[in-house]
């Protein structure tokens, strides 16, 4: 079968490996669709630290079920429609232990520190398959990417009393702006992008803020009654969004920070202790922040198809790699489509 491989920064190609057999406990999914992920872009620059190369990528997974190795349970049947949870948990380290698999010491990503499902066919557990028989193919793809930002939300402790304000709206940002509203919250997202403040907006951010035209500081003031958002979720990593995440909230707020910054940031530390914060990272997602982004896709509240900008053979996976990796702006979701490929 045809996989796509970064075969090192700068450079991918198309390869040829073995289609593999589903083992006890597995399903083997016909790859429908896989959208590229801020990790895999990072992988093609040369600058995710948790990859070595060749690394076949891709996480964010739309498959139909071809078959099903022994021990699989009857309802996860051929034919079926599913998504996947791309990670891994050893389940002895601490994060483990306290049940939260997402943060595992240990884990192994899909596409990241083992080889993804940009391929024509993967094996993976059952028990990391979510279904949904609402959702189209697109959707499905959706729903990885979604759950980060909507995991960033259940970290915050988001509920329909708070006032949150989102930085950045990439996918990742989106999410966390329609788990927000999904959860009933006065949302307000900040960029310097208008179509991707006009996309947030169908998101569910009730208030959008161009931070290059409006002054940040004043704006969220007036729009919180001079309190600040009672939860900021930073999802753009700057050092100037780390800072201004925790300048900017509440007294007795909470931060939640889901990217990394990519150089050290300096904080006015007075903060954390005058205002009695609650500061957060957020990593991956659990398997009831998938289920949580299923529902809300299915009662149709959220602009799939304005999200997605560019749908594209596996045969032009790596010139679209490349027209990302040289204008991210121009770009919030890619996705490789492998039907009839």
């Amino acid at each position: 079968m045809r996989a796509f491989v970064i075969n090192k920064p700068g450079e991918a190609s198309l390869i040829e490996i073995d289609k593999p057999s589903p083992a006890a406990g597995e399903v083997l999914l016909r790859v429908r669709l896989a959208g590229f992920c801020g990790s895999d872009l990072s992988t093609f620059r040369g600058k995710n630290p948790m990859v070595s190369y060749p690394r076949i990528p891709g996480h964010e997974i739309a498959g139909t079920i071809e078959t099903a190795g022994a021990s699989v349970p009857d309802e996860f049947r051929t034919g079926m429609d599913i998504t996947v949870s791309p990670y891994t948990a050893c389940g002895t380290c601490p994060s483990c232990r306290r049940g939260r698999a997402n943060a595992c010491r240990d884990n192994q990503t899909l596409g990241v520190q083992r080889e993804g499902a940009i391929t024509e066919y993967v094996a993976v557990p059952w028990t990391k398959v979510q279904r949904s028989s609402k959702l189209s193919i697109r959707e499905l793809c959706l729903v990885e990417p979604l759950s980060v930002g909507f995991h960033a939300v259940s970290r915050g402790r988001v509920t329909a009393d708070d006032t949150v304000a989102v930085l950045g709206c990439g996918a990742i940002g989106l999410g966390a702006v329609a788990a927000s509203a999904f959860r009933g919250a006065k949302t307000i997202v900040v960029d310097i992008d208008r179509d991707k403040l006009e996309l947030a907006g169908k998101a569910g951010a009730a208030h959008r803020i161009d931070s290059r035209e409006e002054d940040l500081h004043e704006r969220l003031q007036e729009l919180t009654g001079a309190d600040g958002p009672d939860v900021i979720i930073e999802a753009i990593g700057l050092p100037a969004t780390f800072r201004a995440a925790v300048e900017e909230v509440a007294f007795t707020g909470r931060v939640v920070y889901i990217g990394y910054a990519k150089e050290p940031v300096s904080y006015e530390t007075k903060f954390f202790v005058q205002k009695e914060l609650d500061i957060m990272g957020s990593r991956n997602a659990m398997p009831e922040d998938f289920a949580e982004v299923i529902r809300m896709l299915e009662q149709g509240r959220f602009p799939v198809e304005q999200t997605i900008s560019s749908v594209v053979p596996l045969a032009k996976a790596g010139e679209a790699m490349k027209a990302w990796s040289d204008n991210p702006p121009a770009f919030t979701k890619i996705l490789v489509d492998l039907d009839g490929e």
